[in-house]
């Protein structure tokens, strides 16, 4: 069995890098956007290196063995059946998303989240001329963790103009991880009161310990049949700049109006780079990889939590059941998190994100992006601890 090592640390300065050559000096720590600073699955690198060698680039077509690439893995990893003539391939997430609301709504129409959210939620609602409703979720300081308020949730979607419900499965930034039982209780009140699912599945690989995820397309059909899943190995693997990504949408009417939607947006060509990842990241050796990356940002986030446990006890940490975007509640300080977020960056030269980005809910809040080598990441938080101690000083 192969060993791999995820303690490297790579320089990734100078390659035109968002995370890394977006900061305003070279000696910034970035524990912002959610990309990683681990090199991806080996075997990836060696198929992208032998289509290189072929030296032309020109328009790919999506061959057979990507789309079974696609239903394979879920099936094996996931326990969801997917038929082929189900998946719409695009260039992202993100514009899938947009695509979407596009197809299914018209300007004024309202789209439910539950916020804080993936802010990319906010500007796609935005972008399509809809109203963003949140159903925001309840932070239990008990438990350490989100919840959902169903009685909110069941009284927003009675509106005559809710059309579209964004789910964010696992959830970010709150880092959630929705049990079956969650799922199906949303599920039954969108079938009751006719408004769809839209389910951004993108971080559906990265559980933390023994949290397992359910995908929102595997409830019974009854449930589950108009649904729309978003999903892309690009948040797993590391690969977001190879552009790939999946929609899975069952009802063929609405599909169809997907896809003349993804025309319309320009986004229904994909890069060859990705196609060629897509199917060596869902092979039994990208199972492994994934396996022990996994196990490397579950202990990153335990090593976390005893850093802040000793060193910042008075900023409590979300319970982390999925991604690996530590959510921290700094509400004990007199400080916005936009606030937060520039001191620590210009003055202890480490970048986190601001929790306001996200959503009002997240105002009081910030994201450390744990996914690069231990020695780094406790550097980056030593830089955060020094700030937040140093000005309450």
């Amino acid at each position: 069995m192969t060993s791999f090592s995820f303690s490297t640390l790579t320089n990734r300065r100078g390659t035109n890098s968002y995370k890394w050559d977006s900061a305003p000096n070279e000696d910034i720590i970035p524990l912002w956007v959610a990309d990683m600073d681990f090199e991806t699955y080996p075997a990836i690198t060696e198929a992208l290196q032998r289509r290189v060698a072929h030296g032309i680039f020109g328009y790919t077509r999506v061959p057979d063995a990507y789309y079974d690439a696609v239903c394979q893995w879920f099936s094996k990893h996931h326990g969801w059946t997917i038929c082929k003539d189900h998946i719409i391939y695009t260039s992202g997430v993100v514009p899938a998303i947009s695509a979407i609301i596009k197809a299914l709504t018209l300007p004024g129409d309202q789209v439910i989240v539950q916020g804080p959210v993936y802010n990319c939620f906010y500007s796609s609602i935005r972008n399509n001329g809809c109203e963003m409703v949140s159903n925001s979720l309840v932070y239990n300081k008990v438990a350490m963790r989100y919840e959902i308020d169903f009685d909110d949730l069941d009284r927003k979607l009675s509106h005559e103009r809710a059309r579209l419900f964004l789910l964010c499965n696992p959830h970010n930034p709150g880092g959630r991880v929705w049990t079956t039982e969650e799922l199906i209780h949303i599920a039954e009140l969108c079938k009751k009161h006719n408004v769809r699912v839209v389910s951004d599945e993108i971080h559906c690989e990265l559980t933390l310990h023994d949290n397992q995820y359910t995908p929102f397309g595997s409830l019974p059909d009854k449930l589950s049949y108009g649904s729309i899943t978003c999903c892309s190995p690009s948040k797993a693997f590391n690969i977001a700049g190879l552009q790939i990504a999946n929609i899975i949408c069952r009802d063929a009417l609405v599909r169809e109006r997907i896809d003349r939607a993804i025309n319309i947006n320009e986004v229904c060509d994909v890069n060859p780079f990705g196609v060629e990842a897509l199917q060596v990241a869902y092979t039994d050796g990208g199972a492994e990889w994934l396996k022990e990356l996994r196990q490397y940002i579950s202990s990153n986030y335990d090593k976390l939590l005893d850093f802040f446990g000793k060193h910042l006890p008075q900023l409590p940490v979300m319970r982390m059941e999925g991604t690996y975007l530590a959510w921290i509640d700094c509400s004990a300080l007199k400080e916005t998190s936009e606030e937060i977020e520039e001191r620590l960056m210009k003055e202890h030269k480490v970048w986190v994100n601001a929790g306001s980005m996200y959503g009002k809910e997240g105002e009081h809040f910030i994201r450390i992006n744990m996914a690069c080598p231990w020695q780094r990441l406790e550097e980056g938080l030593r830089r955060v601890a020094n700030g937040i101690n140093g000005y309450q000083e």
